[in-house]
């Protein structure tokens, strides 16, 4: 006997292998959870609903255009207020004119001669004749006492001034007739103050006659017992010319002012113009209802 022994087969080493059963049953596939976030397949179809309700939100701007936003050049006329400088250097130069004036009139004019007083302009029409008012206008409180009127003169002025600039200073943008004539009457104001104070009497020296003025005064003989007709005119100076200009321009103001509405005249001056009205917005049309997702396997 052999003590070697037969090495062992590679068919008799050779493990079994694992084969499948055929009474194995499959699993079954996984079905999808209520919590579980849908799939893909079932987000894919709600985005282009989301997409094609965004046209929808825009309509309303398409349909009903916001209003038009004011331009630089209508808020900075809305804001502006009256130039003071351009109120001062208008009052100066009818100052400057009224006072260069009466001073050539006293030295050109008072050395005329008793045959020959005045300065023929315009053959019995318009003439230069030195004057001393010191009344008011038509001679008012000519013969009163010093003591009253020139107190009472003085007073007058200041609140007139005073009077003038406080309503230049609250005047809108619009109303330009009265930014040309406050500066006026106020030069023409100060003209004749300076000759109260200084002389106690205002210097006059331009003579008009016209038929019309003759007229007029027939006609105010009638209904005020001596009264005098003559076709001539006060005497007056340039302070006058420019505060009858000024006062005509306040009441050109004044008969603009009427025409305009009643929203607009009711306003405070330089208060902005009232708002126009708003156009009617349209509703916008509700948006389309993303379809439902599509159950998995369908």
């Amino acid at each position: 006997m052999s003590d070697v022994t037969d090495p062992p087969r590679a068919e008799d080493s050779a493990e079994p292998t694992a084969t499948p059963s055929a009474e194995a049953e499959p699993e079954p596939p996984a079905t999808p959870s209520s919590d579980a976030e849908p799939s893909a397949a079932a987000q894919g179809p709600a985005e282009p609903a989301a997409e094609s309700a965004e046209p929808s939100a825009a309509a309303p701007s398409a349909l009903a255009p916001a209003p038009k936003a004011p331009t630089q050049e209508e808020l900075e006329a809305l804001q502006r207020r009256p130039s003071f400088v351009f109120f001062g250097v208008l009052a100066a130069v009818a100052l400057v004119s009224d006072i260069g004036s009466k001073a050539w009139a006293e030295v050109a004019l008072s050395k005329r001669t008793a045959f020959e007083p005045s300065i023929t302009l315009i053959k019995d029409h318009l003439a230069f004749t030195l004057a001393y008012n010191r009344g008011g206008a038509w001679g008012l409180l000519h013969d009163a006492n010093e003591s009253i009127r020139r107190p009472f003169f003085l007073l007058v002025s200041v609140l007139a001034i005073a009077f003038i600039v406080s309503l230049y200073s609250r005047l809108a943008p619009t109303q330009r007739a009265l930014k040309w004539g406050l500066p006026l009457v106020l030069g023409g104001a100060l003209g004749n103050l300076s000759d109260r104070i200084t002389r106690s009497s205002v210097v006059d020296f331009i003579d008009y006659h016209a038929l019309w003025i003759e007229k007029m005064n027939a006609f105010i003989a009638k209904y005020a017992k001596g009264w005098t007709v003559t076709d001539h005119w006060p005497t007056f100076n340039v302070a006058d010319i420019f505060i009858c200009v000024g006062v005509g321009l306040m009441a050109v103001d004044m008969v603009t002012s009427r025409r305009k509405p009643a929203a607009s005249s009711n306003a405070p001056p330089g208060a902005p113009p009232p708002a126009p009205p708003e156009e009617p917005k349209v509703a916008a049309p509700p948006a389309p209802e993303a379809p439902a997702a599509a159950p998995p396997g369908s």
